[in-house]
């Protein structure tokens, strides 16, 4: 079985960390700062195998340089973005195997935050970076509203029980914004109760799955027709496509 760790990082990052159990072999994903890391595995003796990377902004790769410096460690990352220690280059279609973990990633191209932005899927696992987040999606920095639609569309595909491990603790400011776009969703009021003693309690939200996604992230239901309505009333006009509903939820998200 793999354990994911949450180390918190920064302001409200988060790096992941996989291991099995009984195994001292691990691999991070987006490593924003190195400290917590080399904190993590020298507190539990474990052995850095691998790096993967998401996309090349710096609260997601900063780290990489101080945790591999003078160690044959892999860096896989997107190759279509250029990031300063990244040695394995990957694409759509990729697969990065981790011999260590005995676990095999499927990369896809997932573009809208960043250009070049990627995910790794594998293992019941979706390490999302800053594209899918927990009752979210990620700022369209590099991207247009319908190559993030496409992305989004893209995971949103993957099974239900999917467990979606993304870059940030957003959740509960995502969900209350969820609740304007979508406020008769009853799942959506629920999660958005639990989140919040969740927080209060300093308890980390994620992962989620695939399936409380599609249920519960406005950015996954620019198809619902309550979304659809409840957008049109806030922005006061008309909104026929899906993409014209999922555009003017990033604009609301944005001037939020």
């Amino acid at each position: 079985m793999i354990n994911v760790l949450a180390i918190p990082a920064l302001s409200d990052n988060y790096i992941w960390l996989l291991h099995r159990e009984q195994q001292r072999d691990c691999v991070v994903v987006d490593p924003g700062e190195a400290g917590p890391v080399l904190d993590c595995l020298r507190e539990r003796n474990l052995h850095l195998r691998a790096v993967l990377l998401t996309h090349h902004h710096g609260d997601h790769v900063a780290g990489v340089d101080a945790l591999v410096s003078n160690r044959d460690i892999p860096v896989y990352g997107p190759a279509r973005e250029r990031i300063g220690g990244c040695s394995h280059p990957v694409d759509d279609g990729d697969r990065v195997a981790i011999p260590e973990l005995e676990v095999n990633f499927q990369v896809l191209h997932v573009p809208g935050h960043t250009a070049g932005h990627i995910a790794y899927v594998g293992a019941g696992m979706l390490f999302a970076g800053d594209t899918l987040f927990a009752g979210g999606c990620g700022r369209l920095f590099e991207g247009t509203p319908e190559q993030m639609l496409r992305s989004l569309d893209q995971l949103a595909d993957l099974p239900d029980n999917t467990a979606v491990y993304c870059g940030h603790e957003y959740t509960e400011a995502n969900l209350r914004f969820a609740n304007r776009v979508d406020p008769h969703n009853r799942a959506l009021a629920e999660r958005l109760r639990q989140v919040i003693q969740q927080r209060q309690n300093g308890q980390c939200t994620l992962p989620s799955r695939i399936g409380l996604e599609r249920q519960t992230n406005p950015f996954l239901r620019s198809d619902n027709p309550q979304v659809r309505q409840a957008t049109e009333a806030l922005v006061g006009h008309s909104l026929p496509s899906r993409l014209d509903v999922f555009t003017a939820v990033r604009a609301l998200k944005d001037a939020a």
